[in-house]
């Protein structure tokens, strides 16, 4: 009975080796053919996703325009990143796109992003780059006409925030609405994940 006892638990133990070896070697992708590299222009030159390997890229579109949907995801994404811990913090580079370049400068996304948090960089590039960039991540955004108005139009999008891992690839969608807290769930949940190690899983006593 002991045996087997042991046996049914190395089988376990084995499953989740395989099922984290899947992950961490790229061949269990969350979202296979979403997400991928970029290059966008900032303020401090040209940004690159590949330019954050080693760290969790959270990803927001919008612009600085908007009255309301992009503040307060920022607002909530902001309150988030506040309550972590500076190891914690260290492997996070958030990332706000502007999807409306024509008014979206990089200065202008500089202050913008600086307001939500010091460490955000506010990046944009030509309008068909980034139709083609959101496509890939799953985000949507069109121009829509605004009367009486003098900011003329208004950009209606979709409200994410994509986390990408450490190695580049997109590995959780954070839907509008979410609370700070709910937020900063996801996020360490990620950091959590990246922690784990397929050599801490079978512990070695399990051969003695």
């Amino acid at each position: 009975m002991k045996k087997h006892f042991w046996l049914f638990l190395l089988f376990l133990f084995s499953t989740s080796a395989t099922h984290a070896w899947t992950l961490f070697s790229g061949k269990g992708e969350r979202y296979p053919g979403m997400g991928g590299d970029f290059t966008l222009q900032s303020a401090e030159g040209e940004v690159s996703l590949r330019d954050f390997r080693g760290k969790i890229v959270l990803i927001y579109f919008g612009y600085t325009s908007c009255p309301d949907v992009c503040p307060t995801s920022l607002g909530a994404l902001s309150a988030a990143l506040k309550k972590l811990d500076k190891k914690e913090m260290a492997q996070i580079q958030p990332l706000f796109i502007s999807v409306d370049p024509e008014r979206d400068d990089v200065k202008k996304l500089q202050e913008y992003s600086h307001y939500f948090h010091p460490k955000m960089i506010g990046a944009t590039g030509k309008l068909a780059y980034l139709q083609a960039l959101a496509k890939r991540y799953g985000a949507y955004f069109r121009k829509a006409p605004v009367e009486n108005s003098t900011l003329g139009y208004a950009v209606d999008h979709s409200s994410t925030i994509y986390v990408v891992g450490k190695d580049g690839k997109l590995v959780d969608m954070i839907q509008h609405g979410g609370s700070p807290k709910r937020i900063l769930e996801h996020i360490r949940a990620v950091l959590k994940e990246l922690e784990f190690r397929v050599s801490n899983i079978v512990p070695p006593y399990i051969f003695g």
